[in-house]
């Protein structure tokens, strides 16, 4: 790779950056430096200014004013490509990679090799098996990217960076999605890219993650820089007491009840039937025989493995995925759910687990993805009544402290938190019975997390049923009157009350039922 020019003592420089959008400020007089060969980490909760920092630096926004410096010189990135071609390169949450092209097309989109004027397809995946060799990774380059793993498609994408000779690597939440191995190994392939002299800013909001992996940290809150400092200078506390600019029990402990509250609630709701009632059900390949139940008014955790079925479970319920089963009550009665348009009916709603590719619609408004799933309702003979439209969206906004500029703000602008507060919004407001949760606080802030399961702890109180996933196991911990644990399709163990721990759970995944 072209070596970072001598003399230089940080590869990127960001100093007084400033940016608006329609008079409402995300950046103001934010900075961010990163040496060579250095793994930066740069976190804040949703909304702190983070995505649109990196935004501003790859040419994906226009600044206000600030000054950027990257490799000695003075940069003025218009448009990504001049980013990429730079040095700069970005891998992102929702990896940005051709699903029906192979691996070694997606590495050398659009720099194929060409011999006499024809793209040398031998020499390309020659060179993509060499570069995937290089992090480990024995794959047929030929398959498509569709067909490989969220792990494997990262590395993919590492590969295309490295591939560009880029100085500045950009992951953005890249573990998100990822098991403890597959993170390691990530982890090993950042290790070897600053062995070579590359650096990477790292996005996460695993707090483990940061001190296994970064030498730096910079800290962000409400659009400004609040900290900068070496990982080996600040503690796990302090990192979260900065980004929240309070004490983190002041935020943690109103989104959670006792075990005690926890094991009352279970006691007082054991009298009562089942809203949701299911037996048997099977979704090839992943769902093989699923059990469960969830009361109303009750919060039941679903557990498992990455690939132990949960997400394909969750679908198979709401009739997004065809699915069989001995049995499916709603409320006692016996039912046949084919479609989502049948779940929606009968009192259900689905948070998917990818926000951008299943949830949000990043071209409309705030005002319009909240209210999707409420036009039929809305309409009289096909024109929506605005100001019931309006009624719905302001209400909502209220009721979940969602945070934007005006209603008709492209949801694409909101952090991750706000997004995810939009689509509960969306479902809340068709007064659903049971709300199926599939990672409602993947890839947000400590902040947001707590203020959605402090929402969802209110929900259940109102009576509502709630079915979640989540991935970190603490939150079920928290959140969850059950935990029902699954294990290759099929559910094995269920945990209640004062069984609940995390590792009782780990425990019941790593082992076969009795």
């Amino acid at each position: 790779m072209q070596t970072v020019r001598e003399g230089c003592e940080y590869l990127l420089q960001m100093q007084h950056i400033c940016k608006q959008f329609g008079g409402i400020p995300a950046l103001s007089d934010a900075s961010l430096r990163v040496k060579p060969a250095e793994v930066h980490a740069l976190i804040g909760q949703n909304g702190a200014g983070k995505s649109t920092m990196i935004k501003i630096l790859t040419g994906a926004y226009l600044r206000d004013s600030g000054d950027i410096t990257f490799n000695g010189a003075t940069a003025n990135f218009t448009t990504p490509q001049r980013a990429r071609a730079a040095g700069i390169s970005t891998i992102y949450q929702e990896i940005n990679l051709v699903p029906f092209r192979s691996i070694a097309e997606n590495i050398f989109l659009g720099r194929e090799p060409r011999r006499f004027g024809l793209i040398d397809w031998k020499r390309a995946q020659a060179e993509a098996t060499r570069l995937l060799a290089g992090f480990g990774i024995e794959v047929d380059v030929r398959k498509p990217v569709m067909e490989c793993s969220t792990a494997t498609q990262q590395m993919v994408a590492m590969a295309r960076a490295v591939s560009v000779d880029a100085k500045l690597l950009i992951l953005d939440e890249s573990t998100s999605s990822l098991d403890d191995r597959e993170a390691e190994r990530l982890f090993g392939v950042i290790r070897q890219l600053k062995a070579e002299g590359r650096s990477i800013i790292f996005v996460s909001h695993r707090l483990d993650e940061l001190y296994a992996v970064c030498d730096h940290v910079t800290v962000m809150r409400d659009g400004r820089t609040v900290a900068d400092s070496p990982m080996t200078d600040i503690t796990k506390m302090d990192l979260i007491t900065t980004m929240l600019g309070r004490a983190l029990e002041k935020v943690i402990l109103p989104a959670v009840q006792s075990h005690a509250e926890d094991d009352a609630k279970a006691h007082a709701a054991a009298p009562q039937a089942p809203f949701l009632d299911i037996e048997g059900v099977s979704a090839p390949p992943k769902v093989r025989d699923a059990t469960l139940s969830v009361r109303k008014g009750e919060k039941v955790g679903l557990a498992g493995l990455l690939g132990a079925g949960r997400t394909e479970l969750m679908r198979a319920l709401f009739g997004a995925d065809p699915s069989r089963r001995r049995a499916m009550r709603i409320d006692g009665v016996e039912v046949d759910l084919r479609a989502p348009l049948d779940a929606i009916r009968a009192g259900i709603a689905y948070l998917p687990e990818d926000r951008k590719a299943e949830g949000i619609i990043p071209g409309m408004s705030v005002r319009e993805n909240l209210s999707l799933v409420l036009y039929p309702a809305l309409s009289r003979r096909g024109v929506i009544d605005r100001n019931k439209q309006d009624e719905v969206v302001q209400r909502f906004i209220r009721r979940l402290g969602i945070k934007i500029a005006n209603p008709d703000q492209p949801i694409r602008e909101l952090s991750g938190g706000n997004q995810q507060k939009v689509l509960l919004a969306r479902w809340l407001c068709t007064n659903p019975k049971l709300l199926l949760l599939d990672e409602p606080t993947r890839g947000i802030d400590v902040g947001a997390k707590a203020e959605i399961l402090s929402l969802i702890n209110e929900l259940a109180r109102e009576g509502m049923a709630v079915l979640m996933t989540a991935s970190e196991l603490e939150e079920l911990v928290a959140a969850a009157d059950r935990v029902v644990v699954m294990s290759d399709g099929s559910t094995t163990h269920e945990l209640t009350g004062g069984q609940i721990s995390e590792a009782a759970i780990m425990t019941a995944m790593a082992h076969d039922p009795a």
